[in-house]
């Protein structure tokens, strides 16, 4: 009978698999409650990262290409912070003066860029258009009151992009107190979103030196 009464064993595994179940059913959906804001936050600063196509690619490269340099990784000084600030003024020019640019496609196959002006488009590119496959009447590619709103737009747009820049925050605010640093991550989010909605708002169809020329623009 005492042989019999020894199932023992059987009641302990239950008992030992028990503690494991339930120390991982309340850690499981903590998790959950960061992802809402880390998910968007991060789709906030892709918005801003992917609103930077709309800046010219030649003014991009430049920036990422001289920026590290200017600033010394970060790291300015005296001389280098004033050379930062003239960099970015010109990048940001850049930026302004691109979207009054134009291009077409000619009849000879060949993509001509110019100038927009209130009367027309005006090529600087080809020094010989009368006798090119270059339209007669360019008066369709004249300025617009969306251009200057584009204008403005890209110059903002270009500030949000700096403002994300390790280099560039390193090298105007090295350590930027809790204040500082909450406007240094709220004000390129905002900005980007503002513009992305405006510029559907207010859609461009030129595509400028440094912009992607569609296949449909004669």
């Amino acid at each position: 009978m005492s042989l019999r009464n020894r199932p023992t064993s059987t009641n302990q595994t239950p008992s030992t698999s028990d503690p494991t179940d339930n120390t991982n059913t309340p850690d499981s959906p903590k998790p959950s409650k960061t992802l809402p804001t880390q998910s968007f936050y991060n789709r906030a600063l892709e918005s801003t990262a992917h609103l930077a196509n709309l800046l010219p690619t030649g003014t991009l490269l430049a920036f990422q290409l001289l920026t590290p340099i200017c600033t010394n990784n970060g790291s300015c000084d005296a001389a280098t912070r004033p050379i930062t600030f003239i960099l970015l003024l010109i990048l940001s020019l850049s930026c302004f003066l691109a979207c009054f640019t134009d291009s077409f496609e000619a009849r000879d196959g060949l993509i001509y860029y110019g100038f927009t002006s209130p009367k027309g488009l005006w090529v600087f590119d080809y020094p010989a258009a009368s006798a090119s496959g270059i339209p007669n009447d360019l008066s369709k590619y004249r300025l617009s009151f969306i251009d200057l709103v584009h204008a403005v737009l890209s110059v903002f747009v270009f500030a949000a992009v700096a403002l994300r820049d390790r280099n560039v925050v390193g090298c105007f605010y090295p350590t930027p107190d809790h204040e500082t640093q909450e406007v240094l991550d709220i004000v390129p989010i905002s900005i980007g979103l503002i513009c992305s909605l405006l510029f559907v708002i207010f859609p461009t169809r030129r595509h400028g030196i440094g912009f992607p020329v569609s296949s449909n623009k004669k």
